[in-house]
């Protein structure tokens, strides 16, 4: 099934206990182009990045079953960059430089042969460029799946509901779910947070695992125990591009595929995070995600019999 994702490709240097790097590939549609290209190809993206991009960079999703008719290329301008540094026990960092550039303006084409996109995924950017997206989609998809952080909460609050009211699946860490929520209980933030629009919601929770909620329905997927974590960014679009990766291969939105889907989506989360960004998701193959998952299975699988 066809699967359009919009999100950010874009250049990050990462610094964490392990090491640093220059200038990389990195950004949300980047992360989930290549983690749902396991499940589906091609993979629609939509995206903008500036002349300084390189073009092995742009090959190297094309190599992964990226569309890359939908990325934009802005003359004299420069790529969407961001810097950050982890501290030592990696669920934590700071922003050393974030440049917007060519994200400030960004003005989110759909090229028509991209319409008609059974499945949307929209990673983490303005809520108004999100709702341009959805707006601009000729044919109804049968899933639209968002994700969002805290900071569009504090900026851009009434644009984000307006976004959220529009979408199908909300996937956001738990932080943020107590932050658009009021509420600490994480079931009865799912509740306020279903009472916006979307139908399903995924509360991701790092190195505890994550969360899907749908009516009174509720799944608890684990984390897989790592022995090193060496590089958390990307970590949740990676996961995101799993789960809508493998919903569009099996194209069956049921709450019983949702799970499957998660462990997926958790299978794919856990190798980005062994290798600086992109690195270990372009080494594996299908058998080793199949593998990682079967390890997942074994964390939880036991005998009811008494």
């Amino acid at each position: 099934m066809s699967l359009l994702t919009v999100g950010s490709v874009a250049f990050d240097a990462i610094e964490t206990p392990f090491g640093k790097t220059d200038k990389i590939i990195g950004g949300a549609g980047t992360y989930i182009s290549i983690a749902s290209s396991f499940f589906t190809k091609p993979v629609r993206v939509v995206a903008v990045v500036g002349d300084d991009f390189p073009k092995e960079y742009i090959k190297t999703l094309e190599d992964q079953g990226v569309d890359t008719e939908g990325l934009q290329i802005k003359e004299n301008e420069k790529t969407f960059f961001w810097a950050g540094k982890y501290h030592n026990d990696m669920n934590s960092r700071d922003t050393l430089v974030t440049e917007l550039n060519v994200l400030e303006n960004f003005d989110p084409i759909v090229p028509a042969s991209y319409q008609g996109s059974e499945y949307v995924m929209l990673g983490n950017l303005s809520p108004q460029v999100q709702s341009t997206v959805i707006e601009r989609l000729t044919q109804k998809p049968k899933l639209i799946v968002m994700d969002t952080m805290n900071f569009w909460m504090d900026i851009a609050f009434d644009d984000l509901m307006k976004t959220i009211s529009m979408v199908d699946l909300l996937s956001i860490n738990d932080e943020e779910a107590r932050q658009l929520s009021g509420e600490y209980s994480l079931r009865k933030a799912a509740k306020k947070i279903m009472a916006m629009g979307p139908k399903y919601l995924i509360i991701k929770k790092g190195e505890h695992g994550a969360l899907l909620f749908h009516k009174d329905e509720v799944f608890s997927a684990p984390a897989l125990p790592l022995e090193e974590v060496f590089d958390p960014t990307g970590a949740g679009d990676t996961f995101a591009g799993g789960f809508i990766g493998y919903l569009a291969k099996t194209d069956d939105i049921s709450f019983e595929n949702m799970k499957k889907a998660v462990i997926y989506g958790s299978a794919l989360a856990s190798f980005c995070v062994e290798k600086f960004g992109t690195e270990r998701l372009l080494e594996i193959t299908d058998a080793d995600v199949q593998a990682r998952v079967k390890e997942f299975h074994k964390l939880t699988a036991f005998d009811t019999t008494l």
